[in-house]
């Protein structure tokens, strides 16, 4: 049986024009990574979109499968492009990384059964939604970045969260 979950966001990410770009340690976001306009009906400094992809084959009772954590540029914008700015940003694409890392640990430990399309969906929506929680707490306790010492806090708890989920860096991607 060969069978595919390829979730809507994987569809919208590849409506870019521009690239992609995969988080990366060693390649922190830049203001030219950022190519959208700034929405015009947002208050916000700037936006940072990012997908968690997944999708996976299962084959001859094999599961194989890919994550990927990534920014899209052309749906990335910055009205208030200073570094402070782009670091609150960076935060927003580190705690994708987090939440791709801690799929990756999910699915590390599933074992597919009769019912695995519904598992790994329900997998992915929980993780998902898990990670939308986290992005709208960071903004609210923050205010955006507004509030500098909670910010200094944030970015401060996302590195040793990174730091914590180093196990399930690997994961397999595209």
């Amino acid at each position: 049986m060969l069978a595919y979950l390829i979730f809507p966001f994987i569809w919208l990410s590849q409506l870019s024009t521009a690239a992609e770009i995969g988080w990366s340690a060693d390649r922190p976001l830049t203001w030219s990574d950022y190519k959208a306009k700034p929405d015009p009906s947002s208050g916000a400094a700037a936006s940072t979109a990012t997908f968690l992809g997944f999708d996976y084959q299962y084959r001859n009772r094999t599961l194989t499968y890919k994550i990927t954590n990534t920014l899209s540029p052309d749906r990335s914008w910055g009205r208030h492009k200073t570094a402070y700015i782009l670091a609150h940003e960076q935060g927003h694409f580190d705690i994708a990384e987090i939440y791709a890392r801690k799929l990756y640990q999910r699915m590390s430990k599933y074992k597919p059964g009769k019912n695995f399309q519904k598992d790994l969906g329900q997998i992915y929506e929980n993780v998902s939604n898990e990670k939308a929680v986290y992005q709208q707490q960071y903004d609210r306790e923050t205010n955006h970045s507004i509030k500098t010492d909670e910010q200094a806090a944030w970015l401060k708890k996302i590195a040793e969260e990174l730091k914590a989920t180093e196990e399930w860096k690997d994961y397999p991607r595209r």
